[in-house]
């Protein structure tokens, strides 16, 4: 925030109220649906369609994947799938697989992800996995083959 917007916020004349809203931005949501058949996929892209302010839905039935583009709100999309067609429904988790450090960490690698996918964590103790500490990284250095001061058993 620039010194001028921190000025006109300071002496801002309006009285409390203003006609002014402010829009939301567009928004790509992506949730993760169980989609069975073609009248499921139907009722999924049904459910959405009519909501204000949503400018297209994609569905992909093989991913289980509902993409829904538009000024919407992340919360109020899955709700209303969810009450609409009655499923299980939440936000995309899965992320590529090539952005995860450990993708076959306990708490990231999902067998029901689509290919190519893992889920996405943000635990602590997986990214525990991806630092190593002095004492690891001294014993696994003693007995590698590019050190040459390794151990002559080796």
């Amino acid at each position: 925030m620039g010194a001028l917007d921190h000025l006109s916020n300071i002496f801002e004349c309006s009285s409390g109220h203003s006609k002014l809203k402010k829009r939301k931005q567009l928004q790509t949501v992506e949730i993760k649906v169980k989609i069975d058949c073609e009248g499921c996929e139907r009722k999924v892209r049904r459910s959405v369609e009519g909501m204000k302010g949503v400018t297209s839905v994609q569905v992909e039935p093989k991913q289980s994947k509902l993409t829904v583009i538009g000024y919407v709100d992340p919360q109020k999309v899955v709700a209303r799938v969810a009450h609409r067609t009655g499923k299980k429904v939440e936000l995309w988790p899965y992320v590529p697989y090539d952005i995860v450090a450990h993708p076959y960490a306990p708490g990231v690698y999902d067998k029901k992800a689509p290919a190519g996918y893992v889920r996405n964590s943000e635990d602590p103790q997986v990214s525990q996995l991806a630092r190593a500490s002095s004492t690891e990284v001294r014993y696994t250095t003693a007995f590698s083959d590019e050190n040459p001061t390794a151990c002559v058993v080796m």
